[in-house]
């Protein structure tokens, strides 16, 4: 059917009947008589109104002007498929899902898109199972923020110590943590304060404020993981941090005066060790060079013996083959030693006829080693001998 037939003009109204005199066509008119312009390229709207109306009428205002079943049936069919669709939930990356049913522990459920049975069958709670916890103990450090009777602990020395420390966990295990107690957080406080205690009773002042501080975080971490994995609390301890040690405000004065008489007592024993070092080392040197001394001349004097045994044995063994070159030689050598630093020339006047001439240099002081005696020009008589003019 054309759509410019008149009779039947379609759902957009009646074409125009002509022009208003400009040459241009009149605007078209609503077929429910409204005045106005229709919007070109769509239906109207006011008409699809009116037939989602009619049918609801027809649903919920029916012959006996009640609500028809087909009406509860779709609500209901709706209802739940919306009611259906609230199983569905997300498990982050760093979560863990627990699913109760009825309010008793059902299943874990890790990362994803998951879907439980839908309220009030079952119930989701996710628990952050790679966050790190971070818990304060004994205050934050200072005066202000100080909390004494978590704080103050006993020594093993009966000393009093101000401990403040910071407790670092996680979650291991997401259904115990949401069902073994209570609270949680309050347990892993309890135990920690608990824990700590216990090791610093054990423990004495001096290694806590000084070096000891690492051992006795460990040994918290340790004791604290064991009491929280036989009461299941599903918790994992990383660190145990000590923030500050100091003993109480009270008595800071005093024990600064202790402290600085101990440091001066290790000073005076620190130099009297040294003192001590240096003299014993010094008197080990001088008793060292005396042992040496007296061994080297014991030695000197066991070859010098040695030799003169040695040389009185040759001179023994040469006098028994010719006793008078013997007595000649040891004449001749022992005037030979006692005259070489002097400037004395002995000259024997028997059986000399011809002048002797001595070399200019032989009257010349001598201050070094005994030079050899010059030769004579001509040959000096004999020294008399011992025992030949005597």
């Amino acid at each position: 059917m054309p759509w410019n037939d008149n009779a039947n003009p379609g759902p957009w109204g009646s074409p125009p009947s002509g022009d208003d005199g400009d040459g241009k066509a009149p605007p078209p008119r609503r077929a429910n008589g409204g005045g106005g312009p229709r919007r070109p390229g769509g239906p109207e709207l006011n008409a699809g109104l009116d037939r989602l109306r009619s049918r609801l009428r027809s649903l919920f205002g029916g012959p006996g002007g009640g609500v028809q079943p087909g009406a509860i049936v779709a609500i209901a069919a709706v209802a739940f498929a919306l009611w259906a669709l609230s199983g569905l939930y997300v498990v982050q990356p760093n979560e863990q899902a627990v699913v109760t049913t009825f309010g008793a522990y059902s299943r874990s459920e890790t990362p994803g898109l998951r879907y439980h049975l839908p309220t009030p069958i079952e119930h989701v709670e996710k628990v952050p199972v790679t966050t790190l916890n971070r818990l304060d103990i004994g205050g934050t450090g200072t005066p202000d923020g100080d909390i004494p009777q978590e704080s103050l602990m006993l020594t093993s020395d009966e000393n009093i110590v101000d401990v403040n420390f910071s407790v670092t966990w996680r979650v291991a295990d997401a259904a115990r943590y949401l069902f073994a107690t209570r609270s949680p957080e309050d347990a892993v406080k309890a135990v920690a304060e608990s824990s700590m205690r216990e090791v610093v009773g054990k423990t004495e002042l001096e290694a806590i404020l000084t070096n000891g501080r690492g051992k006795v975080q460990l040994q918290t971490a340790d004791l604290m993981q064991k009491t929280l994995d036989r009461w299941g609390a599903g918790v994992s301890v990383v660190e145990v941090q000590i923030r500050t040690a100091n003993p109480p405000p009270e008595v800071v004065a005093a024990f600064r005066d202790v402290s600085n008489a101990q440091q001066d007592a290790a000073s005076a024993v620190n130099e009297g060790d040294t003192y001590r070092n240096r003299v014993v080392n010094e008197a080990k040197g001088d008793a060292a060079k005396i042992i040496q001394s007296a061994e080297g001349y014991r030695q000197k004097s066991v070859l010098t013996a040695t030799g003169d045994a040695a040389r009185f044995n040759s001179i023994y063994n040469e006098y028994r083959r010719s006793p008078q070159a013997t007595r000649d030689r040891l004449y001749l050598e022992t005037m030979e030693r006692v005259l070489q630093h002097s400037n004395k020339v002995v000259i024997s006047g028997k059986g000399v006829t011809a002048p002797v001439i001595l070399p200019p240099d032989v009257f010349r002081p001598r201050s070094g080693p005994a030079a050899p005696a010059p030769a004579p020009a001509t040959q000096a008589a004999p020294v008399p001998q011992p025992g030949a003019g005597q």
